[in-house]
């Protein structure tokens, strides 16, 4: 058996149980400190470092660990630089071994507080780790962790949209009659494709026989559509589409709303105004919803965040961007109102975020308009 200190995430008792691969016995762990060593925040991350420091004390828990549950370990851990190191904790005579950042891999930010993790990011971790670790055996370490941007992000937005909507004119089913029989990631790069064999409850209270389906894997992401209702102009957004492309669409570049995915621990609002600054240059005063929506969720989880933004869109604000680094080539575009209405007559407004934004301005464009000359 191997005796290992944790100070950090890993207190998160069920985390360490989900990394390890099952339920803890109470004598796995005990509460120890580690003398003449404090624990802060990795900078700008979710988790954090160990260092030395005379006169400090590091709160955590020793667990006992077999040579399974090492290398589970080592799989979830050493993604993220860390190496063990021998330390004797108070009040023990023999030495743990220790998790501590290779040099230079990360900064240190403020004191770690465990239950301040827990409360601001246990849940999607819990959920990010799951995914994580289901790599275990399939994947070698560095593979994994190319992946783990996609799974945090899945983690703490793709799995939680719908959870307030309402379910009123609907018959009442719910993800507590769906029985999944099969489960597997086919395919995970950028985006993920998984196949699952399924059986749910029918509408007549029977139930159906397993059935399959593939389904592609993404997260949420946002749509604004910039509006200034004094010159009563939008700003559309112009790029090239490799799926109108696949299809063979003879004009593959797209008319849009701004748009992207919502980054980890970003809200709806916050990755709207980035977008648009990072696309057209734009700063947004006030976003309205407009909806939340699947485009289509018989294949994909992707689930839209649509809202129109009030903003000034004096002559020359558009022009190219986009960023470099991810091969984002951007023309912005002015857009008076009746000519955006003429996209929908001609067809030529193909993508269905801009026809549902279009639609939903058409129908308060009058009040929006009379609230800025009142």
């Amino acid at each position: 058996m191997t005796q290992l200190f944790f100070y950090g995430t890993l207190c998160h008792l069920d985390l360490l149980e989900l990394v390890i691969g099952r339920p803890l016995k109470p004598s796995d762990t005990r509460s120890v400190r580690l003398p003449n060593h404090a624990v802060y925040w990795a900078k700008d991350q979710i988790f954090p470092m160990i260092r030395a420091e005379a006169g400090s004390y590091a709160e955590g828990v020793i667990f006992e660990a077999d040579q399974e549950a090492v290398d589970r370990l080592n799989y979830y851990e050493g993604g993220f630089n860390f190496d063990l190191e021998h330390i004797v904790p108070e009040g023990e005579t023999n030495s743990v071994e220790v998790y501590f950042a290779q040099a230079g891999t990360w900064e240190f930010g403020a004191p770690w507080v465990l239950d301040d993790f827990i409360r601001a990011h246990g849940a999607h971790n819990l959920r990010t780790a799951k995914a994580f670790m289901a790599l275990y055996g399939k994947l070698d370490r560095d593979q994994a962790m190319k992946r783990l941007p996609m799974l945090r992000a899945m983690a703490a937005k793709g799995w939680q949209v719908g959870e307030s909507a309402a379910n009123i004119k609907r018959a009442g089913l719910t993800t507590a009659d769906v029985e999944v029989v099969h489960h597997h990631r086919a395919y995970d790069k950028f985006f993920a494709m998984d196949e699952i064999t399924l059986k749910h409850k029918t509408f007549d209270g029977g139930t159906t026989d397993g059935f399959n389906r593939e389904v592609l894997v993404t997260v949420d992401a946002v749509m604004v559509l910039p509006y200034d209702p004094v010159r009563d102009r939008v700003l559309l957004v112009e790029q090239f589409r490799s799926g109108a492309f696949l299809r063979g669409d003879m004009n593959p570049w797209m008319l849009e709303p701004i748009a992207g995915r919502i980054d980890l621990g970003e809200t709806a609002q916050d990755a709207a105004k980035r977008e648009a600054k990072e696309e057209a240059g734009l700063t947004l005063n006030e976003l309205l919803p407009i909806s939340g929506h699947y485009p289509t969720p018989g294949i994909t989880t992707e689930y839209y965040h649509c809202f129109l933004a009030l903003c000034d869109l004096p002559d020359g604000t558009d022009g190219i961007g986009g960023l470099a680094s991810e091969n984002e080539d951007i023309r912005s575009q002015m857009c008076s109102f009746d000519a955006l209405m003429e996209l929908l007559d001609t067809g030529e407004a193909q993508v269905g975020p801009l026809v549902v934004s279009a639609l939903w301005l058409a129908r308060h464009r009058d009040r929006l308009r009379a609230q800025v000359a009142g």
